[in-house]
């Protein structure tokens, strides 16, 4: 690099920032970089028993709760090769102050990653110590990891179809994303009806809601708690009484009433009072506070919060009609998303607005239940799909094409880790706004699930490279 005034003080600013730690250990985000990257003397590499490491596949970067890679292949000592995960640490203790010891998400690390040896504390898992196999001084990676060059895969780790798609022009791929796309639509569909046979078409709704609302992690005990009518088909139900229900079955209320002289006491006493005078009735279907997970969620996608909303649908007891009301009446394409968050945003809550969770401080100004991500969450994956299958079970072709209409004209969701991934592979890292539809996203995550999910990191027997090849030919 040119040794101008700039480059110079850039320099400088680096070595400022490289050291974060007083004892001198290097950022962990510079590590798992290194690691993503293979920054690394791929010859050279041993465990700290002496072992040799050949790194088949780092895996790729997980962006959720557990450990920092997933999906790795690793060889040690020649033996055979080992598909699973790998944790980066800045030492060998970290592994059990992080608890990753206790926790089940880390059960398939393959191999940790370490910055140095030390004297005790290792996970009893292989462990590699990277600072003698960097491939370049910790200055010089340091200044590269100010640039973007770290942040997408190295082109020799995305998919072996990222290059025959690169040739199939932009329509015809929007084209192949929409097939794939209508078969996750009718397979999301269909379960709704084998469900819906059993009971009940406005049952089989709720119970899509409440999944939804579970987010990734928490989806089954959400949709437990959906498949609980009794919990609501009670008349002259108010959404306070429904909190202290929900609360109390899910196992989401706090089992202390601890005085924080806040507001908080006051409404955790209400729901507890309402819920000890209902607790022996449901006693028997109380979940186990285990069942929820709360690693790497954000504060305003918790259960309790997503719970006080769906109390205001269901107390309400008007949410279906406000939907099937939205649904047949005519609204402009660039329309769809804000009209659907008004049929289903519900009046303010006097203290959910205000409260990420129980325990939470008072925000400085209230936040609607609704986030508009989630609007377009339900929409593809619950409401959509729900009101296509009635229709075709029901023989109404105008209103499956009205269903099928809004679904491929549907805005496209908030980007998240699983698509960055999944363009970063199959797209040669295309941006966000390159899938123009929240269809082309759902197409996107077909592909990976029909294909990319049946093989491993190195894409070994997959057959999608080969229908892409036949795509192009037929195009």
């Amino acid at each position: 690099m040119s040794t101008n005034f700039y480059t110079q003080w850039r320099g400088r600013a680096s070595k400022n920032q490289l050291l974060q730690e007083s004892n001198g250990y290097p950022d962990e985000k510079l590590l798992q970089a290194v690691w993503q990257q293979q920054r690394l003397l791929r010859d050279q590499l041993t465990t700290l028993d002496g072992k040799s490491v050949r790194v088949l596949h780092p895996g790729f970067k997980n962006h959720g709760a557990g450990p920092d890679f997933r999906g790795a292949m690793i060889q040690i000592r020649g033996g055979v090769i080992l598909t699973g995960d790998v944790e980066v640490d800045l030492r060998g203790s970290g592994w059990r102050s992080h608890g990753h010891d206790r926790n089940p998400d880390f059960k398939n690390v393959v191999l940790h990653v370490i910055w140095e040896k030390e004297a005790t504390s290792t996970s009893g898992h292989p462990t590699l110590a990277i600072r003698n196999f960097l491939d370049a001084s910790l200055t010089d990676l340091n200044a590269w990891l100010s640039t973007d060059s770290h942040q997408s895969l190295p082109e020799e780790l995305r998919g072996k179809c990222c290059a025959p798609l690169k040739e199939i022009l932009q329509e015809k791929l929007v084209e192949l994303l929409h097939q794939a796309a209508k078969i996750r639509w009718q397979i999301k569909s269909y379960q709704f009806q084998a469900r819906a046979r059993q009971v009940g078409w406005e049952q089989t709704l709720w119970e899509g809601l409440f999944r939804a609302l579970g987010y990734k992690q928490n989806v089954w005990p959400m949709q437990g708690l959906g498949e609980l009518r009794n919990l609501w088909q009670k008349q002259s139900i108010t959404p306070v009484d429904l909190q202290a229900r929900l609360f109390g079955v899910s196992g989401l209320l706090p089992s202390e009433l601890a005085r924080t002289g806040t507001k908080s006491d006051d409404y955790l006493r209400r729901i507890w009072d309402q819920w000890w005078r209902e607790r022996e009735e449901f006693s028997e279907i109380i979940f186990p506070r285990a069942l929820w997970r709360f690693n790497g969620l954000r504060p305003a996608n918790h259960p309790q919060r997503r719970l006080a909303l769906a109390s205001h649908w269901l107390a309400g007891g008007k949410l279906v009609s406000k939907l099937e009301n939205w649904f047949t009446t005519s609204i402009p394409d660039n329309q769809l998303l804000d009209s659907l968050a008004k049929a289903l945003q519900v009046e303010s809550d006097e203290f959910w607005c205000w409260h990420w969770t129980f325990r939470s401080a008072r925000l400085p100004k209230p936040q609607p239940l609704l986030g508009i991500a989630r609007v377009t969450d339900l929409a593809i994956n619950v409401i959509l799909p729900w009101f296509w299958i009635r229709a075709l079970e029901g023989g109404n072709q105008l209103l499956q094409k009205q269903a099928e209409h809004r679904y491929f004209a549907w805005p496209p969701a908030e980007d998240n880790s699983v698509f960055r991934l999944a363009r970063e592979r199959l797209l040669s890292g295309k941006p966000a706004k390159s899938l123009r539809s929240a269809a082309a996203q759902q197409g996107l995550l077909q592909i990976v699930r029909d294909f990319c999910n049946h093989s491993n990191a190195v894409c070994e027997n997959c057959q999608f490279p080969e229908l892409v090849r036949a795509w192009k030919l037929e195009a």
